[in-house]
Parts: C-alpha cells; sequence; structure tokens
C-alpha cells in the first residue's frame, strides 16, 4: 500500500499493480527525456566552443617549471609547492619524481 498526501496506491491488487507500474513507466519515460536534453545540450556547447569541467591548477609555465625542477635530483619538493602555492599531491598529478610528464600535464601542455 502506498499512502500519501492525495495519493492512496494499494500494491496488493491488480489495480493498485497497473497503476504502480504506469507510473514508474513515466518516470523512467521522464528521466530519459531530462538524459537526452542534457546530452543535447552538452553537444550544443561543445559545437559552440565550450569545454565542461574543473580548471587546471598549473598553467602551462608552472608545468613546465616543475617539470624541469623534479629532472633535477636536488629539487626540494615542498619548495617547490610553496613556490607555486600547490600541495605536493597536486604537484606529483602533474609531473612524476623525476621530471616526466603525467596525464594531467599532458593535459595541460595540449590545451
Amino acid at each position: 500500500m502506498l499512502a500519501g498526501q492525495g495519493a492512496q496506491v494499494d500494491t496488493t491488487t491488480a489495480g493498485g499493480r497497473l497503476a504502480f507500474g504506469i507510473f514508474a513507466a513515466l518516470a523512467e519515460f521522464e528521466r530519459e527525456l531530462i538524459r537526452e536534453r542534457t546530452v543535447a545540450g552538452l553537444e550544443a556547447a561543445r559545437a559552440r566552443g565550450r569545454k565542461g569541467g574543473r580548471k587546471f591548477t598549473l598553467t602551462k609555465a608552472q608545468v613546465r617549471l616543475a617539470q624541469s625542477a623534479m629532472a633535477h635530483r636536488d629539487t626540494s619538493v615542498s619548495e617547490l609547492c610553496r613556490e607555486l602555492g600547490i600541495r605536493p599531491v597536486t604537484l606529483y598529478r602533474y609531473v612524476g619524481p623525476q621530471g616526466q610528464l603525467r596525464e594531467q600535464g599532458r593535459k595541460v601542455l595540449g590545451a
């Protein structure tokens, strides 16, 4: 039995199960419409040159600086992070311990 403000559907009867099934089908249909509209809106925005997602923490110049600094063994990670205004986890997301670019760093330099 589903009961609430303005609605009483007895799901123990055949009619109640039918009504509940119809409501479920309508809800699923509406959800699919929302999804289709969302995807269409994102595609239209991309066609206009808009890109979604979060902005990169480091600029191209900062990634290059971090890459060259990390390639030297005497680089202090904490000092480099203080200079760039980031935390070590962010640095390592962009550049590896020997200065190799990681996926996030390649995205920045490719953007």
